[in-house]
């Protein structure tokens, strides 16, 4: 069992190794949420993921013996890129095993540390087998990416510093993948609070904590935006942490999980991965159950794709009717479009693309169909813009949502 002694001696070895991040109140959040919101940036740390922390310690405790054989770790992202740059500073040669799958920018950001990247297996179960395989064979130290005291205690100096900095929160609410994150959490916070209460957060994909918890057999699996946490297997130390601490697990979808990358972005200017904004979804899931209360979130890291953060913010936009699709029917002749976009102007709606069709067979031979995306106000511009093509007879047809990404 990890304990507040340990997470303290943690907090010791990191210090000035590992960023102490700031805890900042999040006025907009609140705003959104009902809730008096603080988040904890740990995107700030050299590697953009709190990550660091369980490395850091777990590193730096190996003895020259160790060290000098080298470690090993298993990891699609954070944890490899954290391992690899504290062990470049401590010169302790590092392996780390990915699966194929994994994006080529991270597997180029973790040999940048100088790690020795090893592409294996399709999952992150298959790519641990091949870690575990060569930790035995090469004598190497395992450093397990959740299921290790060190670890977890590493992890457990964020919440120690968000109620060093803010004692007064009601509610902390915490990312799980396998676990060490809030297990180190939970055992911190109620060590400096015990009257706090602990709240996990899963993508509902990969609900792994919720079905150790309630016995479930509910399906883990699928492309996530919070690739972080998308673990299928709980760790043995951390579970029974969780069990004894955390009041509830809450389970968020995809589309709350884009709702809240967005409003990192777009509200506090603050870049958070899927897992990162997690525990903003959870927010955004069961607004009632945190109205009034102070809350503390860990934006617990900042590496997306950017191709995938636009996406987002385009679907974002779409959601609120910031950017919409009509089709309409128009006669097919010469000037109709220029009058078209001449009367989208003067409704104040920005044209974003236009797209003619000739052939499609529900219309006269004379007509077209023609597909045309713009930027509103929102909602009730949208709406007005409707009508207003609806009344000079084009009958429009709001387009389902996503078209404008086609």
């Amino acid at each position: 069992m990890v304990t507040f002694a340990d997470i303290e001696a943690a907090g010791r070895a990191i210090a000035g190794e590992v960023l102490r991040t700031p805890v900042l109140p999040a006025p907009p959040l609140s705003a959104l949420t009902g809730a008096e919101v603080f988040v904890k940036y740990e995107n700030l740390q050299v590697t953009h993921s709190f990550k660091e922390r369980g490395a850091c310690v777990k590193l730096a405790a190996l003895n020259d013996q160790e060290r000098g054989r080298g470690v090993i770790a298993m990891s699609a992202g954070n944890h490899a890129q954290a391992v690899a740059y504290h062990a470049r500073r401590l010169g302790i040669p590092a392996t780390i095993v990915m699966p194929t799958t994994t994006p080529f920018v991270k597997v180029q950001a973790t040999e940048a540390l100088g790690a020795i990247v090893v592409l294996d297996g399709d999952t992150l179960a298959q790519a641990q087998a091949r870690a575990e395989a060569l930790a035995a064979a090469r004598d190497l130290v395992w450093v397990h990416p959740y299921d290790d005291p060190r670890i977890i205690a590493g992890q457990g100096t964020v919440a120690l510093e968000m109620l060093e900095e803010v004692p007064a929160l009601d509610v902390l609410i915490v990312p799980i993948g396998g676990g060490g994150l809030i297990a180190g959490c939970a055992v911190a916070a109620r060590a400096k609070k015990p009257a706090i209460e602990i709240v996990g957060v899963e993508s509902a994909l990969y609900p792994s904590m919720w079905n150790a918890l309630h016995h479930g057999t509910r399906p883990c699996g699928g492309a996530t935006l919070a690739e972080g946490i998308a673990v299928k297997n709980v760790g043995k130390l951390t579970l029974p942490v969780v069990r004894e601490c955390v009041s509830d697990v809450i389970l968020v979808d995809e589309p709350l999980i884009e709702r809240a990358v967005n409003a990192f972005l777009t509200l506090q200017k603050a870049m958070a991965e899927g897992a990162g904004a997690a525990g903003l979804a959870a927010m955004l899931a069961e607004p009632a159950r945190f109205r009034g209360r102070r809350v503390g979130l860990i934006l617990c890291g900042g590496n997306i794709d950017p191709r995938i953060l636009a996406s987002i913010m385009v679907r974002e936009l779409e959601r609120a009717d910031r950017i919409v699709s009509f089709r309409l029917t128009i006669p097919d002749q010469p000037g109709i479009l220029g009058q078209i976009a001449g009367r989208l102007g003067e409704l104040g709606a920005n044209i974003l693309s236009v797209d003619h069709h000739r052939l499609f067979l529900d219309v006269p031979a004379k007509g077209a169909k023609l597909d045309v995306t713009v930027e509103t106000r929102g909602e009730a511009h949208a709406e007005e813009i409707f009508r207003a093509l609806r009344d000079e007879n084009y009958h429009p047809v709001r387009m389902p949502s996503g078209a404008a990404l086609e």
